[in-house]
């Protein structure tokens, strides 16, 4: 069969199967809309020819590690698009993260949002630095800075920023009161690759700011991170950190550990690079796709993207407004997985409940009210370039169907006495395709 003549048959499928009433819907039983599942995150690869020109390249040269050829190219390449000084590659943007944290010699307490991945708050408490949650401003969904100054108290040593969705945090701000109180103030960048803020590059704000380039992100090196600063000092001693505290040969002049990018990865990483403006192209046209057709639908808010800056576009953000819909956003979600739609609901239920700080912390919920709210309407799409404009249209249809005849489904669903966790539905081992 003709791709051409295949493409339009599964469009038409797609079209058929949700042109639809409620009673179709696959919760009840019937068919899924998609054959496949459509996952959040779901890996772009690029011109897989060039990724294994160059790994030959690198398995010909016998050099795989140890600040190879390609992991220069990449951290040079990056340091140019982000018109930083320094970038080091690192094996994970955790990693990354907790190397930078070090060697800012942070201590006691370090100020960041609860509303982030758990990364954020395990790399201070790996290191017995205690995460304290700060609040988040729920039309950002980022930290609040108007929150921050009645958190700082004499052991605090830094805030961490994190720049949710692609959009870069209120810096202006941050850095104003980490100056006032003599603080370090660092960003969490990890969904912000290629992204502006201010009319400038997100990587080289605060002291500075650490990258994730894992597989679902926008950019990925299989499996990686990076930080980016103008701090010559501090990247020399990132440097030295990353690489056991070797400064040459049998030279060790530092405390350090391994958190070196392999040459692998950084193939991977150079041939994103040079897709990188067809990924964001993409993810472009699919967010336009979703704001085109939630437009006019109440009770679902579409987290914006600032025009006027450069985005990657990478997080298709819904906001699911219980009272107004009468459809929970959890309920939501039960119902698209069923369709084969694997929507997640980032950063559920926030760090703050999630061990060890709930433990530690057992009233931290009592202090972040709106991050508290967030966490149960937050809804993240599918999109990137495994997902097309037909598809995305389809998922919206379901999501309009459910809102429009939100008494009926949950009549329905009430009646069968419908009870299965929503972490049946998908093994744990799946996270490695949909984690953030």
């Amino acid at each position: 069969m003709l791709p051409a003549l295949r493409r339009a048959l599964s469009e038409m499928s797609i079209r058929m199967k949700t042109s639809r009433d409620v009673s179709d819907l696959a919760i009840f039983g019937n068919s899924p809309a998609f054959a496949e599942k459509l996952y959040v995150g779901r890996p772009n690869v690029g011109d897989t020819t060039k990724v294994l020109e160059r790994i030959k390249e690198a398995l010909d040269n016998r050099w795989l590690t140890n600040h190879g050829p390609l992991v220069q190219e990449l951290e040079r390449r990056i340091a140019k698009l982000l018109g930083v000084k320094h970038c080091i590659a690192m094996c994970n943007g955790t990693v990354a993260l907790e190397i930078l944290i070090r060697a800012l010699e942070l201590s006691g307490e370090v100020i960041i949002p609860s509303f982030t991945f758990v990364a954020t708050a395990h790399a201070l408490q790996w290191q017995e630095i205690t995460p304290v949650f700060c609040d988040i401003n729920p039309e950002t969904h980022s930290i609040d800075p108007r929150r921050i100054e009645e958190l700082i108290t004499p052991r605090t040593s830094g805030i961490i920023g994190v720049h949710l969705w692609g959009r870069g945090c209120d810096v202006e701000q941050l850095s104003e009161i980490a100056r006032n109180n003599s603080l370090k103030l660092i960003f969490d960048a990890a969904h912000a690759f290629a992204c502006s803020h201010g009319g400038k590059m997100i990587g080289g704000f605060g002291e500075a700011e650490v990258f994730s380039f894992h597989a679902t992100k926008c950019f990925n090196t299989f499996e990686g991170g990076a930080v980016v600063t103008n701090n010559d000092e501090l990247a020399a001693k990132i440097r030295l950190m990353n690489n056991f505290g070797f400064a040459g040969y049998d030279n060790v002049i530092y405390i350090g550990t391994n958190g070196k990018m392999s040459e692998i990865s950084a193939a991977m990483g150079l041939t994103g690079l040079d897709g990188l403006n067809d990924f964001i192209s993409v993810n472009r046209r699919n967010y336009e796709r979703y704001r085109s057709e939630f437009e006019g639908l109440p009770g679902v808010r579409l987290f914006p993207h600032d025009q006027a800056e450069e985005g990657n576009y990478h997080y298709v953000i819904a906001e699911i407004d219980e009272e107004l819909v009468g459809v929970t956003r959890d309920l939501m979600m039960e119902i698209l997985w069923a369709e084969n739609v694997i929507a997640r609901r980032y950063f559920y239920p926030g760090c703050h409940r999630m061990e060890p700080y709930r433990s530690l912390f057992p009233t931290a919920g009592g202090l972040l009210p709106k991050t508290e709210e967030l966490t149960k309407r937050v809804l993240v799409l599918p999109t990137g370039t495994a997902v097309n404009e037909i598809q995305i249209a389809a998922i919206c249809e379901i999501i309009r169907l459910v809102l429009c005849n939100a008494k009926e489904v949950t009549a329905r669903l009430n009646s069968r006495h419908l009870s299965t966790p929503l972490t049946a539905a998908e093994p744990i081992t799946s996270y490695a395709r949909t984690g953030q």
